[in-house]
């Protein structure tokens, strides 16, 4: 009930901002309409003084009667209003509206008791609203949020779902970014509120991009910038010369949202041990720090953090109990491009301190991340990109491999993805193949899309997500999981 509850206030809130900024936007848009019918008559009056002076000598006449008006106090103000009509307005408003569809089509019929996923999947429509503030001629502020509710669950019936199911994928209404921005002097910039920090080079593989949690809940269906969740945090921005110092503060902590019990892409048969989230508390703060440097024709970064395991782990609290914990990870990491022509080159590397796992109780393991990637986009209006990362546990032992850690000493993938816009920049095709282990016997996917620009606002999308089943955890049972989807979006 309390669900609910939340889930209509937060709806009812974003309603009440979109009402709003609709009456807003619509004044705005009398002012404009006013202003243009102005315009046009000043255009009307100036046309009768080009026909009546077609002349060079008449046209140095009214160039004498203009001369005057703009040396006088008429132009200062004439140009003063064109200043305020150039200013942005106060409040700008957008978003878009878009319904989601997909269907299963590889499952087998279930066994009594389980849930039957075959057919429709998603039937979800989807509301984004974002509102962008002009606090000040140096501050401004954003406040997006974001419903959705899928009718699919009603259709197949509810009773056939789990309770985690349903609280986690029905419905949800939140606030995504909202955040201040702005100068607090020449060189140094502060953004504080709910936000997302991209880190790192890679497009489709994390190494030193870990301030975000993600969206896991249907993976592989959308590229990791449309998954990343926003954080509430302080960010501070100082440039010098080729370089910029960046320093964060998280606030909030927020972890990945992962399968539950129940759906399609949870690997068990029965449901995790409860997981014990650490507070959003100032104890709890995790801090980072970035150094930026742009050069001709390369780039290169430097990373720091001390921040919380997105991956919880098991702790046996008791000998009768168990909990899911979060383990307190440092990071350090670089990142590298270099461009060459039209080959580009990505490097990433991080080390982190502190794992912990249930074979080893007490003990704290590290690992070394390595990421190497290439993308050519030599082709017209087409991109290619292959990118490779290895995890590798130092130290590890035997037992780390048995459940519930399931860890591998070197965890090997690989991203191949495809890019390619057509037809004027109105069709574009989206081909990505991620593969676990050397030939994808750790588990492996694939996503084709296609999508169509029917109008400048209005876009449909169309695809097919394949799955393999492998040995790593999250791909043991998800063979069956292929689908169809498509997707319709209006943007406003």
């Amino acid at each position: 009930m309390k669900k609910i509850v939340k889930f209509r206030r937060g709806l009812a809130l974003l309603i009440s901002i979109f009402l709003l900024c609709c009456i807003s936007g619509t004044a705005a848009a009398q002012e404009r309409h006013e202003k243009s019918y102005a315009d046009s008559e000043l255009e009307v009056v100036l046309e009768g003084f080009d026909d009546q002076h077609s002349t060079a000598k008449g046209n140095k006449e009214l160039d004498d009667v203009l001369k005057g008006f703009e040396e006088g106090e008429g132009a200062a103000e004439v140009s003063t209003q064109k200043e305020e009509a150039r200013k942005p307005p106060f409040c700008e408003m957008s978003g878009s509206l878009s319904l989601g569809i997909s269907y299963s089509f590889a499952h087998d019929a279930p066994k009594p008791g389980e849930t039957d996923y075959r057919g429709l999947s998603r039937l979800r429509p989807d509301f984004h609203l974002d509102l962008d503030l002009a606090v000040s001629e140096n501050w401004k502020a954003l406040i997006s949020g974001r419903a959705f509710y899928d009718f699919a669950y009603e259709i197949n019936g509810r009773d056939k779902y789990t309770d985690e199911v349903l609280d986690e994928y029905e419905k949800e209404a939140e606030f995504r970014e909202v955040y201040l921005q702005g100068s607090l002097l020449a060189s140094l910039d502060l953004k504080v509120g709910r936000q997302i920090v991209v880190w790192g080079k890679s497009d489709n593989i994390r190494v030193v991009d870990i301030l975000n949690p993600l969206d896991n809940r249907e993976p592989g269906l959308v590229d990791i910038e449309d998954l990343r969740l926003p954080v509430t945090m302080t960010k501070l921005d100082y440039y010098f010369g080729k370089w910029n110092l960046t320093a964060i503060a998280v606030h909030e902590i927020r972890f990945n949202k992962n399968p539950v019990f129940g759906s399609e892409f949870f690997p068990f048969e029965s449901p995790l041990p409860e997981e014990k989230k650490p507070s959003s508390s100032l104890g709890n703060t995790e801090y980072a720090l970035a150094l930026n440097g742009i050069f001709r024709g390369w780039d290169i970064s430097f990373y720091g953090a001390r921040f919380f395991d997105d991956q919880p782990h098991i702790e046996s609290v008791s000998p009768a109990h168990l909990e899911r914990r979060h383990s307190r990870l440092t990071m350090v990491g670089t990142a590298v491009n270099v461009a060459l022509g039209n080959w580009l080159l990505k490097s990433e590397a991080a080390y982190f301190d502190g794992l912990e796992f249930f074979a080893v109780p007490g003990e704290k393991k590290s690992r070394f991340d390595v990421l190497a990637g290439v993308e050519y986009s030599g082709f017209t209006d087409t991109t290619i990109s292959l990118e490779a990362v290895n995890r590798h546990i130092n130290d590890f032992e035997p037992n780390l491999k048995t459940r519930p850690d399931s860890a591998q000493e070197d965890e090997f993938q690989t991203v191949l993805r495809y890019s390619g816009d057509f037809l004027h920049d109105t069709l574009h095709v989206v081909l990505l193949a991620s593969t676990f282990g050397g030939t994808g016997e750790d588990g492996a996917l694939q996503r084709f899309s296609v999508e169509y620009d029917v109008t400048d606002a209005f876009s449909v999308m169309v695809g097919v997500a394949a799955y393999q089943s492998g040995d790593k955890v999250q791909f043991r049972h998800i063979g069956d999981n292929d689908r169809l989807f498509l997707e319709a979006t209006y943007s406003f």
